[in-house]
C-alpha cells in the first residue's frame, strides 16, 4: 500500500477525526496517511494484521509492517511528529496496562462525551492524497 506510516481510526467518531485533524495540521513533513477503519483499505489492513473488523475502539498505527494498538500507537505517532508535541511518548514508561486501561474508558465513552457523525470523514480535494481508500 505505502511505505508511511499508516493511522487507521474509527470514520464517525468525532474525538478519533479531531486527532486526525490535529496531525494533519502539525505533520508538515507529511509522514502519515491515514484510514478510516470503516473504509476497503481499513479493512484490508485489519484481516492483514488479523484484527476484528467490527470492533472500531481502537487508534492503529501501521509503521514498517509493525503493528501499535491503542496508547502505544498514539505515543509512537507523537513520537514521530517531533517537536514539542513529541515530550508525549515519555508516557511510555507507564505500564501498558495502566495507559490502555485509561484509552479503554475514553474509547468506551467517545461517542457519548464527544458524539458521533453519521457517516466518515470525506478529506477535502487537497488532503485526499493522504487518504487510503
Amino acid at each position: 500500500m505505502t511505505k508511511q506510516p499508516i493511522i487507521l481510526f474509527d470514520g464517525v467518531c468525532n474525538l478519533c477525526n479531531a486527532a486526525v485533524q490535529f496531525v494533519l495540521r502539525y505533520d508538515k513533513k507529511e509522514i502519515f496517511v491515514f484510514a478510516s477503519l470503516q473504509s476497503n483499505a481499513g479493512q484490508t489492513l485489519l484481516q492483514k494484521f488479523n484484527l476484528p473488523a467490527t470492533d472500531f475502539n481502537s487508534f492503529v498505527l501501521i509503521d514498517n509492517d509493525k503493528l501499535f494498538l491503542k496508547s502505544s500507537a498514539a505515543l509512537h505517532v507523537a513520537k514521530k511528529m517531533g517537536g514539542a508535541i513529541s515530550w508525549l511518548y515519555g508516557f511510555i514508561i507507564t505500564p501498558i496496562f495502566i495507559r490502555d486501561t485509561v484509552y479503554n474508558i475514553i474509547a468506551k465513552n467517545r461517542y457519548k462525551w464527544f458524539g458521533k457523525k453519521e457517516t466518515c470523514m470525506v478529506p477535502t480535494a487537497v488532503l485526499q492524497k493522504r487518504f487510503l481508500k
